[in-house]
């Protein structure tokens, strides 16, 4: 797709090639996400010979990426990061990551349904593929259940309040109104109606998947749940290799979190200035009322909520790709979604490799939630749109001259969130939430993103609390995010059952966004009067994704 010169690959492209290819086998799912043919319908072996298998095909990797030598800058980039990764892998598989791995959103229990939200499904051919997968969800369902009960034995077991909502979930799976019934009875292909034949398999397969998860529920209920631990909190070493992963880099989690601290009360202030900005001398409170008393900014129903994100993404695109990026072509198309789900959340799915499939932006609307305000969800379209996650991935995939193939899709959540959060600023910056009002919504979002620092590291290394009232816990966390945020309790449920569960994730997007911020103002001070900041960003996404202490080395030297 780019139009730069193709660049002569080298051994360590190879061996990054080879390890892609290696998780194409591992993970036939990536097949999909990639946007590549072939084992349509298959899953990954998830029991515990499986996640030995991939340990053993990471250490050999490992070893011969250790062992190349760099021939160009691109090489020292790919093999510094992709050592950095290697190695990574291999100490959670040691600390049985695998093992412990249940939450409400990143885990097994949610993968091996969510495949099919990005599943083709154009032609009959596509959906027999579907119907194999939904065949096969049993028995990756069986495996993953393997994992877990070996879990047991060596003491690694998720929190018991992960496995009560890992419960929930696995349920509203068996009932007739659940996904896999709903997705089979209303398949359909762009040629048309299916045959019977198929559209009863659809049938059979939504019916063993669904059962898949019934099984789930039970081992979680009957078996996982008596062992489980009552606190949530993972502890520092587990916690900095969550830490690690998810950044790129390693921080000191102590001083982290004090800065945490610091930036959410400066958040505060800043809040605080708008609000009386909005409605001579309000509280944040009184001006949100407000805000939510005006009709003209709110947006009733999913259709509309869909029609405003994609004509907000379109805009932004065309306005940006004049004057601030260079945006090719590809990268213009941007689907903003309706997720078939009701979980909540907000997120991005890449483009495929050809862009065949054009990156989305997915909406998870909670089941009852049916009006939405503009002005808290502007700047969401930025952080996952442009110049956001799609201009961010977007540009790693169409830079295939440059690049291999592992560069151009792996990263960090650190360095994609980070960027996200670090893009919303940049927008402001740029004019496009003058209005107080987009500016307060903005200022919610990097408020909350500060109070998951505080919360995420408080909770799991048991700090002190802010309020200085003992230390952290679960339940404390539920009350704190409920003071930084403006939302209803059943999303402040959902996001504070995340963290408790997925430990280190939300910190990389506010972290991230420091360490962007650390990169690009120790570059301009380098640079000097010949600083171009169009240029850094350019320079800084065709490095593709990278850990973000890759990213600084690469950018800073």
């Amino acid at each position: 797709m780019s139009s730069e010169q193709q660049r002569t690959p080298t051994p360590i492209d190879q061996i990054a090639e080879d390890w892609i290819d290696t998780q194409l086998e591992i993970f036939p799912e990536f097949h999909v996400y990639l946007g590549r043919p072939g084992r349509e319908g298959e899953y990954a072996d998830y029991s515990p010979e499986g996640h030995e298998k991939a340990s053993e095909a990471t250490a050999a990797a490992l070893s011969r990426i250790e062992a190349a030598e760099p021939v160009d800058e691109v090489d020292t980039i790919t093999k510094l990061d992709l050592t950095r990764e290697l190695r990574l892998e291999l100490e959670k598989h040691d600390a049985g990551f695998e093992q412990r791995d249940l939450n409400v959103i990143a885990s097994p229990e949610q993968q091996l349904r969510e495949i099919f939200d990005i599943s083709p499904t154009a032609t009959v051919g596509d959906w027999e593929a579907i119907a194999t997968r939904l065949h096969n969800l049993p028995g990756a369902m069986r495996g993953y259940i393997a994992t877990l009960r070996a879990g047991i034995q060596s003491g690694r077991v998720p929190a018991i309040r992960q496995v009560r909502e890992g419960i929930i979930q696995a349920d509203k799976q068996l009932a007739p109104n659940g996904f896999f019934y709903e997705f089979a009875g209303t398949a359909r292909s762009a040629e048309g109606e299916l045959p019977d034949s198929l559209k009863k398999d659809l049938e059979k397969g939504a019916a063993q998947a669904a059962a898949a998860y019934g099984e789930l529920s039970v081992f979680l209920d009957d078996e996982l749940a008596v062992h489980a631990p009552e606190q949530d909190a993972v502890g520092r070493e587990i916690y900095s290799l969550a830490s690690r992963s998810f950044l790129g880099a390693t921080v000191d989690l102590d001083e982290t979190y004090e800065w945490g601290v610091e930036e959410l009360r400066r958040m505060v202030v800043e809040q605080e200035a708008i609000a009386r900005e909005i409605k001579p001398g309000a509280s944040v409170a009184e001006a949100i009322e407000f805000l939510d008393g005006d009709t003209s900014r709110k947006l009733h129903g999913t259709d509309a909520l869909q029609r405003w994100m994609q004509e907000t993404s379109d805009r932004a695109v065309a306005e940006l790709g004049k004057t601030h990026f260079d945006i090719p072509e590809p990268i213009r198309r941007l689907e903003c979604m309706i997720a078939p789900t009701q979980e909540g959340g907000i997120y991005y799915t890449g483009p495929a490799d050809d862009f065949s499939r054009p990156g989305r932006m997915w909406w998870s609307v909670p089941e009852g939630v049916t009006e939405f305000d503009t002005w808290r969800e502007l700047t969401t379209v930025y952080h996952e749109g442009v110049p956001g996650h799609h201009l961010q991935i977007g540009t790693a995939t169409y830079n295939k001259a440059q690049l291999n193939t592992w560069r151009r899709f792996a990263g960090t959540s650190g360095h994609a969130e980070g960027w996200a959060l670090y893009a919303e600023r940049l927008m402001e910056q740029l004019g496009y939430l003058d209005d107080p009002a987009d500016r307060l919504g903005m200022l919610d979002g990097q408020r909350m993103r500060a109070a998951r620092v505080v919360l995420d590291i408080g909770v799991h290394l048991g700090k002190q609390r802010p309020d200085g009232q003992g230390v952290w816990t679960g339940d404390y966390a539920f009350d704190f995010l409920g003071q930084n945020v403006n939302m209803n309790d059943g999303f402040v449920r959902f996001e504070v059952n995340r963290y408790l569960g997925w430990p280190g994730q939300a910190p990389s997007y506010k972290i991230g966004q420091r360490i962007w911020e650390q990169i690009r103002d120790e570059y301009q001070r380098r640079e000097g009067a010949s600083f171009d900041i169009k240029a850094f960003h350019k320079k800084a996404l065709d490095i593709g994704g990278v850990g973000l202490d890759t990213l600084k080395t690469a950018l800073l030297g």
